[in-house]
């Protein structure tokens, strides 16, 4: 070839190239939203922490190539339907939702927006999917419990606190996944020898008088399984435990960093961990109705030994052998 018709054809290809870097598009930033049914505080901001570090090991970093929205409900119904609104407003690509009445909220705002959630108790009793195996519609996400760890719960108070023979078992009567937990109290208490007493859940007077009225006898103890309803009345609940002398098992370990006595339950911040890669495979394309609903896979036990100490509870070595947290 001529050199210049080598030039002639080098020119006309440099002429294309503004033009080919412009076809270029820049990729689309992805937008997250989160409805947390926590205050916004250090035990929150560690589960949210978690999940984006999960996030960018998928390839995902915040301000990046995603942009994560979070709102703060703390637990208030007006709260939730409020962000509810605002995060579906946002038309993001995704929402993780903390809790039934966060996920509640956010199925009555969309139909369409795809919802990851976790620390759901019951998602078939709560009708929040049409089954595990298979949710159907926009949801789906990871349970919080299987009932059989609450009769597990009523065994390990029992073993840190052997006189106990009465127990008030603090539970929503209205949710369908706290009376399944309750079942499974019950199954466990005649072969443990203890006597159970439901405690409703709804208001913090009602849980003051029955607390009260309950720790008028002697030998009796505390129950609190998960739920939205105990985590709004947390504070409440830890402190008539102290004050009534009532050793306490709780299902989460911020109970026991404010002062309660002894968790069992799912491991919460790996639930974001796992909450991540469902959120990546519905930001690649999968659709929520094909994800099943995932079990906890892994539990923590974590005690309080200032309050033991302060109930005059001497906890077993082969329980502390066990616990993954001991506060001191």
């Amino acid at each position: 070839m001529r050199r210049r018709e080598f030039l002639g054809v080098l020119g006309g290809a440099a002429a294309s190239w503004p033009f080919a870097v412009g076809a270029q598009q820049p990729e689309r930033l992805r937008r997250i939203g989160v409805l947390m049914n926590l205050a916004e505080n250090q035990q929150a901001q560690a589960r949210i922490s978690a999940l984006r570090q999960a996030l960018e090991q998928f390839g995902w970093t915040d301000r990046r190539n995603v942009q994560i929205e979070i709102r703060w409900a703390a637990g208030d119904a007006d709260r939730y339907r409020k962000f509810a609104a605002e995060l579906t407003a946002l038309v993001p690509d995704v929402i993780l939702a903390t809790g039934t009445p966060a996920v509640e909220a956010l199925q009555r705002a969309t139909r369409t927006i795809p919802i990851v959630f976790v620390a759901v108790v019951d998602p078939v009793g709560a009708g929040l999917v049409a089954n595990l195996a298979r949710p159907g519609g926009n949801t789906t996400g990871f349970s919080l419990y299987e009932y059989g760890q609450s009769g597990k719960s009523l065994e390990l108070l029992k073993q840190i606190a052997p006189p106990v023979t009465r127990v008030a078992v603090l539970r929503d009567s209205a949710n369908p996944a706290e009376i399944g937990q309750l079942a499974a109290i019950q199954t466990a208490a005649p072969s443990l020898g203890v006597e159970l007493s439901p405690v409703g859940l709804r208001e913090a007077g009602e849980i003051e008088r029955a607390i009260t009225e309950f720790a008028r006898m002697a030998n009796g103890g505390l129950v609190v399984p998960g739920s939205s309803l105990a985590n709004d009345h947390r504070e409440l609940i830890i402190g008539l435990a102290v004050r009534h002398k009532l050793p306490a098992i709780y299902s989460d370990r911020i109970f026991v960093i404010a002062g309660g006595l002894v968790s069992y339950g799912p491991d919460r911040i790996d639930q974001y961990r796992r909450a991540a890669e469902y959120i990546d495979r519905i930001l690649k394309g999968e659709k929520p109705a094909d994800l099943p609903v995932q079990a906890p896979t892994k539990y923590e036990l974590v005690i309080n030994l200032k309050t033991a100490k302060a109930l005059g509870l001497t906890v077993p070595s082969s329980v502390l052998a066990r616990a993954d947290e001991v506060v001191e």
